[in-house]
């Protein structure tokens, strides 16, 4: 489940919203043990992923670099090419 948590810090332009909340999701879904909550932990589990990613937008805004921001295109290439090389994908 949490390989779709990426690094939304330092890039050029910066992470959405959706970027955000989708990593929330994804870290709330790993800790409640579940992609979907029953009906009784429905509201507890969206007001966490909305703690979380309202938590995450403020760190974000808060961290410093002095490093240049990355480009997604090209952090997404090396990411592909790292996936292939360790035969989790096949070329296409």
């Amino acid at each position: 489940m949490c390989r779709n948590i990426h690094t939304l810090h330092n890039f050029e332009p910066a992470a959405t919203s959706d970027e955000v909340h989708a990593a929330a999701l994804q870290y709330v879904r790993k800790i409640a043990g579940t992609t979907k909550p029953s009906k009784a932990n429905e509201e507890a589990f969206n007001r966490a992923v909305h703690d979380i990613a309202h938590a995450t937008q403020h760190l974000l805004a808060d961290l410093v670099t002095t490093a240049p921001p990355k480009n997604r295109e090209e952090e997404a290439a090396k990411a592909r090419e790292r996936a292939i090389k360790s035969g989790r994908y096949a070329v296409a």
